[in-house]
């Protein structure tokens, strides 16, 4: 394929704005053909700012009137779903950002539409794209760390309390809280770098909002084939100086934490930091990861790369439900 690849916009949210539309509209081989929302006045000013031509205020007329050979799917979680199936209902190729369903049967649903269709569906993990994410998967990729045997991984938000967080503290629109919104990108990247091993006991804490919606803290304990131990702590509340972000690996022969990227292995029987330098790029670990996200995603929809099947966003989901039912009925669970 020569020509440029149509790409359509669902959804003109924070994500939208801050990591798809900037960088799609400067993007060499593709073309922003729609922008779609149902807030039109929004979505317009947005179509303006970005000289997109064409605006709607429903997928279905997105994908019969402006015909993009692929779409960014950026709604409320509880509309990905829908959104997909609408998508490739139309013969669009789909990036959707996470989750890509609010349930383990959503996930297979969608699955087995991107298997009949004959589409790319891949989810917006962007975590997995970063530079010093791709630097230690080299490193693991090459045994140098040895077998992986833990995770350690945080991040806390300085959110305010309130309606700043909008549809993402209604169940209903969200599917749930802290732990799906900050939790689950964390345990994609552990099982993703882990080699996406099998979950097997599962232990869940969730800490209530004060309304009593969904939860605005949490912490999950996942224990995985190979004796793999993934601990994930993240909270939408936090009081102090900044937001706070950690991942550490534990591998047999190594250790390696990224924000910074710090990678130690053995070496003559002592520890040594055997950091890259330089790997960090030189744009901001947000925009870097998005745009090595979209040079992925074209590749894959051109046929240079393999398409993704959706078994690991199968059993990421399976794992998240775990921790979410665990934390519900106060007892770890097996699966």
């Amino acid at each position: 394929m020569t020509d440029d690849l149509r790409i359509g916009v669902v959804g003109t949210g924070a994500i939208a704005q801050v990591a798809h539309l900037g960088l799609l509209s400067r993007l060499k081989g593709v073309q922003l053909a729609g922008l779609c929302d149902i807030d039109l006045p929004k979505a317009q000013a947005l179509a303006t700012r970005f000289g997109i031509p064409s605006v709607f205020d429903d997928i279905e007329d997105l994908l019969r009137y402006a015909k993009p050979d692929a779409v960014v799917v950026c709604t409320p979680n509880h509309l990905h779903e829908i959104h997909v199936q609408t998508a490739l209902s139309a013969g669009a190729h789909v990036l959707c950002e996470r989750p890509l369903a609010t349930s383990v049967a959503g996930v297979k649903k969608l699955q087995e539409l991107q298997r009949r269709a004959g589409r790319v569906v891949m989810v917006g993990m962007n975590y997995r794209f970063r530079s010093d994410v791709q630097v230690l998967r080299g490193f693991l990729s090459g045994g140098e760390l040895g077998a992986v045997t833990g995770v350690r991984a945080g991040w806390y938000l300085l959110r305010p309390v309130g309606s700043a967080a909008g549809w993402r503290e209604r169940r209903p629109e969200s599917g749930g809280g802290a732990m799906l919104d900050l939790g689950l990108p964390l345990v994609d990247l552990a099982l993703w770098l882990a080699g996406c091993p099998n979950a097997k006991l599962v232990t869940g804490v969730h800490r209530p909002s004060e309304d009593g919606g969904v939860e605005d803290a949490a912490c999950a304990l996942i224990v995985c084939e190979g004796n793999l131990s993934i601990f994930v702590d993240v909270s939408w509340r936090h009081v102090g100086q900044h937001e706070q972000f950690w991942f550490e690996l534990i591998g047999r022969e190594g250790s390696a934490g990224l924000g910074p990227l710090k990678v130690f292995k053995m070496m003559n029987a002592a520890p040594m930091n055997v950091t890259p330098v330089g790997a960090q790029g030189r744009e901001d670990a947000l925009t870097m990861s998005y745009r090595a996200e979209w040079a992925h995603f074209l590749a894959t929809v051109r046929g240079d790369v393999p398409a993704p099947n959706l078994d690991d966003q199968v059993a990421l989901h399976r794992t998240m439900e775990a921790i979410a039912r665990s934390a519900a009925e106060g007892r770890a669970v097996e699966l």
